[in-house]
């Protein structure tokens, strides 16, 4: 079976400091969408892609809910290029992808 693996990355903030409650701030994540083939983990990186950018009707198709903030953008740093990564061992297949998440508070 598929799965994915969540990483918050290291950030680098400017502007006011995080404790003050006018402050946007934007967080980025990788997700790793690791698979015995290509097409499972393909389709898995599809799934995840729709799940945070996917758009329906000029909105979000999915509501990213998070306590005390409001997302106010997101954006789709970086993919894989199509091409998984085959571990040494041939036994492994991974998809990385990264996405950036900008949150205001509520």
């Amino acid at each position: 079976m598929p799965y994915t693996i969540l990483d918050s990355l290291p950030g680098e903030f400017s502007g006011p400091p995080l404790w003050d409650w006018h402050a946007d701030a934007a967080w980025t994540y990788q997700v790793t969408s690791v698979g015995e083939r290509d097409d499972q983990v393909q389709w898995l990186a599809d799934r995840v892609r729709v799940g945070v950018v996917g758009r329906a009707e000029g909105r979000w198709a999915h509501d990213l809910h998070i306590p005390q903030v409001r997302v106010i953008d997101r954006e789709f740093e970086h993919d894989a290029g199509g091409e998984p990564s085959v571990s040494a061992a041939g036994a492994i297949v991974s998809y990385v992808q990264r996405f950036t998440i900008t949150v205001t508070p509520t």
